[in-house]
C-alpha cells in the first residue's frame, strides 16, 4: 500500500491554488454586491480541491496507461509512470475522491440553496457531476478530450465560467453581465497554464499521441496563442474597471499583472520547449495572486 507522501505527490498541491482563483474571484464579485457567506466559501474551496484532486489522479492514471508519462516528458515524475503507485490503487484513490467530491459538492449546494430552490439544487448537482465527467475523460478512456486538442475548451469553461460565476450564483442567486469580464480573463489565464504545459511537452506529446492545440499549431505560434491569452485576460479587467467605475485607488489588484508580463516576455523569447518548466509555477502562482488581491481589493472597499 501507498504511503501518504505518494498520494499527495499524486494528488499534486501545487495545482491547486490556479483551481482555487476562480472561488476566490467569484467570491470577490458576490461580496462586491454585498453577498458573503463564510460557510459557502469554505465549502466552495474544499469542493474545488476535491475536484482537482480528482482530476490529478485521473490525468496522472490516463497519461500513465497511455504512455505520455514517460523518460521523455519534462517536469515532475508521476505516481503511475514511477511505480509509486499501481492501476488498481490508482484507481481505487480515484473512486474514493470521486465520492469525497460529490458529498461536498452536494453538503455545498444545500447549504447555498436549501431544500426550497429545487431547480438551482437540479442544476449544480448536474455541474458537479459534469465536473467530474470532465476530470475523468481530460486523459482517460479511449477517446479522451485531452488528445484531441479540447482541454483549452474545458479549462476555459469549467475553470474560468464555472468556477467564477457559478461560486459567484452561490451567494448572489443571480448573474450579471459585467461578472463575465473577471471570469473570461480568469479562464483564459488557466489555459495559459495548459498551453504553458503543452508548450513545455510539444515533444513528447507529438512523439506520443497527444495531440494537443500546440502540437496542431506548432511551438512558435503556441507561444502567439500564449501572448493572446495573457493580454486578453489583462484587457478583460481593464474594461470590467471603467464597466463598474471602479476607483483607481481600489485597483491596485492590476499590480499582479507586472510579473504575468514579464513572465509573458520570457516565454516569447524562449526557443526550446525544455527551458518554460519554471514558467508554469510562476503563472499559476500569478494568477492565484491576481485572485486574491481582487477578494481582498473588495473587501477593503466594500
Amino acid at each position: 500500500m501507498a504511503n501518504t507522501k505518494t498520494w499527495i505527490q499524486a494528488a499534486r498541491l501545487r495545482t491547486l491554488p490556479l483551481s482555487l482563483s476562480g472561488i476566490f474571484t467569484g467570491a470577490a464579485l458576490a461580496t462586491k454586491q454585498g453577498f458573503f457567506e463564510l460557510s459557502i466559501f469554505i465549502l466552495a474551496l474544499l469542493t474545488t480541491i476535491g475536484f482537482q484532486v480528482t482530476s490529478n489522479f485521473a490525468n496522472d492514471y490516463g497519461d500513465g496507461v497511455k504512455g505520455t508519462d514517460n523518460e521523455d516528458r519534462i517536469g515532475p515524475t508521476r505516481a503511475l509512470q514511477s511505480g509509486l503507485l499501481t492501476r488498481e490503487s490508482l484507481k481505487k484513490g480515484i473512486i474514493i475522491s470521486i465520492v469525497i467530491s460529490m458529498i461536498l459538492a452536494l453538503v455545498l449546494v444545500y447549504k447555498a440553496f436549501g431544500l426550497e430552490n429545487v431547480t438551482y439544487i437540479i442544476l449544480f448537482t448536474v455541474l458537479g457531476v459534469l465536473s467530474i465527467w470532465a476530470a475523468l475523460k481530460y486523459t482517460m478512456g479511449t477517446n479522451p478530450y485531452g488528445y484531441r486538442g479540447l482541454g483549452d475548451v474545458f479549462v476555459f469553461l469549467f475553470f474560468g465560467l464555472l468556477g467564477v460565476l457559478g461560486s459567484m450564483f452561490l451567494f448572489t442567486k443571480s448573474l450579471d453581465a459585467a461578472s463575465f469580464l473577471p471570469a473570461v480573463a480568469i479562464g483564459l489565464l488557466c489555459v495559459g497554464v495548459l498551453n504553458l504545459n503543452n508548450l513545455r511537452d510539444v515533444v513528447s506529446d507529438k512523439k506520443h499521441g497527444k495531440i494537443t492545440l500546440v502540437v496542431k499549431m506548432g511551438f512558435e505560434n503556441g507561444k502567439r496563442y500564449h501572448f493572446f491569452l495573457i493580454l486578453t485576460a489583462l484587457l478583460c479587467f481593464l474594461i470590467y474597471i471603467g464597466v463598474v467605475s471602479m476607483h483607481w485607488s481600489h485597483c491596485f489588484f492590476m499590480l499582479a499583472f507586472v510579473p504575468l508580463l514579464i513572465h509573458l516576455r520570457k516565454v516569447m523569447l524562449t526557443h526550446e520547449p525544455v527551458k518554460l518548466d519554471g514558467e508554469l509555477k510562476k503563472l499559476a502562482l500569478g494568477t492565484f495572486l491576481l485572485a486574491i488581491l481582487f477578494f481582498t481589493a473588495v473587501n477593503i472597499f466594500l
